[in-house]
């Protein structure tokens, strides 16, 4: 009776050990939804890659169609260096068209040349106050005499080189015409200053190396001025321009 009773206890009872594995089979996830979420993963993975993959190929095709160009700064100094090359003064010239380069937009070779003119305006009229400064300062009759002609000599050389900038105001293009005017008018500038130094040593006056010394910058530049014009039409061309 008692094994019957206990048969009867017993009857549909698991064993622990089998309890525990049907709580794993409930927690776990089938293995076809392991598979499913695998091929998920892996799927979206594979997406992500090519997302990366085919950003970065547009981008390296990007950069390999355009060529970043070149700053108007970089630009307008290549221009300036190839326009100063061709005078005796390569450097000097480049360093001061350089400085008066405001915007770095002369990348022209007539707005170039415009900027040597400029300078060499300014720095004439800078100088052209000297020959009066010195004959207040001279007891010298033989001296003050030369000193009034450079005074006369340099008035008309300023007037020469206002002419050239006046007759360049608002052009952007030259003709052969205004090239052998320009031309004339800085070349007559020079000998006027010239002329002045030539006087000061015939009369040994004792002011000719001041005056030699303060003309010199003025005498560079209508030089880098004179010598890009009587180069013009080898500057243009290469920058694919002509004369008019």
């Amino acid at each position: 009776m008692e094994e019957s009773v206990n048969f009867v206890k017993g009857y549909g009872k698991i064993d622990p050990s089998d309890d525990n594995t049907t709580a794993v089979h409930r927690q776990s996830p089938s293995p076809n939804r392991r598979k499913t979420i695998t091929i998920a993963v892996t799927v979206t993975l594979l997406l992500f890659a090519i997302i990366i993959a085919v950003t970065i190929a547009a981008t390296t095709v990007h950069h390999r169609r355009t060529k970043p160009s070149q700053s108007p700064s970089i630009k307008s100094s290549e221009s300036i260096k190839a326009v100063c090359a061709v005078t005796q003064h390569p450097d000097t010239c480049f360093t001061d068209v350089i400085s008066v380069n405001s915007g770095n937009n002369a990348v022209n070779p007539v707005a170039i040349f415009n900027l040597t003119l400029q300078l060499a305006v300014t720095e004439l009229t800078n100088v052209s106050s000297l020959p009066k400064t010195l004959i207040s300062n001279s007891n010298d009759l033989r001296t003050g005499s030369a000193l009034r002609d450079c005074a006369n000599l340099f008035d008309d050389a300023v007037s020469q080189l206002s002419r050239s900038v006046e007759s360049m105001r608002g052009e952007s293009v030259l003709t052969v015409e205004k090239v052998g005017d320009l031309k004339t008018w800085i070349s007559a500038a020079m000998t006027d200053q010239e002329t002045c130094v030539d006087g000061l040593e015939e009369m040994g006056s004792t002011a000719v190396d001041e005056v030699k010394m303060k003309v010199q910058r003025s005498s560079v530049c209508m030089s880098n001025s004179l010598a890009i014009l009587s180069h013009m039409d080898e500057i243009l061309e290469k920058f694919g321009m002509h004369l008019h």
